[in-house]
């Protein structure tokens, strides 16, 4: 067998260039994405995709928005679970064999201070009057330089709940896609039951999660950049190739990713191999095909590994 690999699609994978999200877009785009998926998969990996949902909570939401005069509407968690259904149909028609889709769950702490000081914005730009319509049905939003735009909390990711499904289905020989948007978000009661709460789930960080529940070896955060670069935007960028977790650590610390793009994912990385994980790859996702290979992306080794490439070539 090969390696066991966790693959976290961008939103970029799910949308035309020009981030037009029709059903025909979507469609094309995810079956573009999946040709080099389907190599891994035919190369003997067993893989495990995860992917964003942005685009397609965006529309919902504003279908949300248009009809409240007439429907109620529905809460944010439906929402990311009528995406990863709807986005996992499509990978499976397009990667055919045994392939299956998993509504994942991910727990969250009802405590979080997230929940206090809601910043991370959805959806579209809405006039002040518009905004303060939906801040009647109990929606925060915050103005911004564009307009006004809904705000809902980021929390921390505890737990992926379904990553049973997913190991008995890896198990059985289904590449498994789960943990879509970063997952269902929920919360646990009192009483031990679970809610769906109003947030939004970073999923990198899901992905990182994700792919140590699932015992993954190689964890590809797949993008629409081939490298983490530092000193992103200034006159003297430099891609980021081969590095240990420990090298990258510093690099994050000093602020060289930016906290709404390449942030996550490096702290993804950093997480996946600390937690045990052998690699983690950040690229685009046109080279995912040799993201196994060590020839493209950054690509993120633990400090123990960094220590023995540098043995052998003693």
């Amino acid at each position: 067998m090969g390696e066991r690999v966790l693959i976290a699609l961008g939103g970029n994978a799910m949308t035309a260039p020009d981030g037009s999200a029709s059903p025909e877009d979507q469609r094309a785009a995810i079956e573009q994405a999946m040709g080099p998926v389907r190599g891994l998969i035919e190369a003997g990996h067993r893989v495990v995709l995860t992917h964003g949902n942005g685009p397609q909570v965006g529309n919902l939401l504003l279908k949300n928005q248009i009809a409240a005069d007439v429907v109620p509407p529905v809460p944010l968690d439906w929402c990311g679970a009528q995406t990863q259904a709807t986005i996992g149909t499509l990978v499976l028609n397009a990667l055919g064999g045994r392939t299956a889709t998993v509504v994942t769950r991910t727990l969250v702490d009802a405590a979080d201070p997230a929940f206090a000081d809601p910043v991370k914005p959805i959806g579209r730009y809405f006039t002040e009057q518009e905004a303060r319509r939906f801040e009647k049905l109990g929606q925060s939003w915050r103005r911004f330089e564009r307009g006004w735009r809904r705000v809902v909390a980021s929390p921390e990711p505890l737990e992926i709940l379904d990553a049973d499904a997913v190991r008995a289905l890896m198990a059985a020989g289904f590449t498994v896609v789960a943990a879509g948007g970063g997952g269902v978000p929920v919360v646990r009661r009192a009483d031990g039951s679970l809610t769906g709460v109003e947030a939004v789930i970073d999923k990198d960080l899901a992905a990182a999660l994700l792919a140590r529940a699932v015992g993954a070896t190689t964890l590809i955060i797949a993008t629409d950049v081939p490298n983490a670069v530092v000193g992103y935007g200034g006159p003297d960028p430099r891609p980021i190739g081969r590095i240990s977790a420990g090298e990258l650590r510093v690099l994050h610390a000093a602020g060289h990713f930016a906290g709404g793009s390449m942030g996550p994912k490096v702290e993804a990385a950093l997480r996946f191999v600390s937690g045990g994980g052998s690699l983690a790859v950040i690229t685009a996702l046109r080279d995912l095909a040799e993201a196994l290979t060590g020839n493209v992306g950054t690509r993120v080794e633990p400090l123990a590994k960094e220590a023995e490439n540098h043995a052998g070539s003693d």
